[in-house]
C-alpha cells in the first residue's frame, strides 16, 4: 500500500497527457529551458561587470572664478 505500482505511474502520466496535451508539455519545458539559459547568461553578465572597477570620479572645484562671478552680479548701481 505504500509504494505505487508501475500501473499507478502509467494512469497518472495519462491523466496529466489529457489534461495538459502533448503540445502543452512541451512548450511548457521549453519555456523552462529557455528561462534557465537566460538566467545562466544573467549570471555571466554579472561576473564581466564585477570585474570591471568603476572609474573615480573627481570634482573640480575654482574657487576665484565663482566669486569674481558672484561679485559681477550685484555691481550695477542705478
Amino acid at each position: 500500500m505504500g509504494s505505487l505500482s508501475i500501473w499507478h505511474w502509467i494512469v497518472v502520466i495519462a491523466v496529466v497527457l489529457l489534461l495538459f496535451g502533448r503540445g502543452k508539455i512541451s512548450d511548457l519545458m521549453g519555456d523552462v529551458a529557455q528561462g534557465i539559459k537566460a538566467f545562466k547568461k544573467g549570471m555571466q553578465d554579472d561576473e564581466k561587470t564585477a570585474e570591471k572597477p568603476e572609474p573615480v570620479k573627481s570634482i573640480d572645484h575654482n574657487a576665484t572664478s565663482s566669486a569674481a562671478a558672484r561679485s559681477d552680479v550685484g555691481s550695477k548701481a542705478v
